[in-house]
């Protein structure tokens, strides 16, 4: 598959699973980076994933998790565990996440 195919693969994939209930059909097209990132970490496959890497740079797949998913806290922290361990080689991830999670309660907290 060309890089220039893999977004709208993506996109349509998550459609196809009802992942984006709370947009219009019309406005799919326009999904941000961000947006992408989160749903293809939390409700795709690992070929999926490893495909979201051929369009997007690391440093921003790595900062939209930590940024986005992570605070989501305990409901996803297996999955963050293992993309931490897996994607991001985080040398102890369950800590790793845990200390995200603190820190992103301490910032609304303030």
């Amino acid at each position: 598959m060309e890089a220039k195919d893999i977004r709208p693969y993506l996109i349509q994939k998550l459609k196809d699973e009802h992942r984006f209930w709370s947009c219009e059909t019309d406005s799919i097209c326009d999904v941000p980076d961000d947006i992408l990132i989160e749903k293809v970490l939390i409700y795709l496959d690992l070929d999926d994933i490893d495909k979201l890497f051929h369009i997007l740079p690391y440093e921003q797949i790595r900062k939209s998790w930590r940024d986005n998913l992570i605070p989501l806290g305990e409901r996803y922290y297996s999955l963050n565990r293992f993309l931490a361990l897996y994607y991001f080689n985080v040398k102890r991830p369950g800590a790793y996440v845990k200390s995200i999670i603190t820190r992103h309660l301490n910032k609304l907290a303030k």
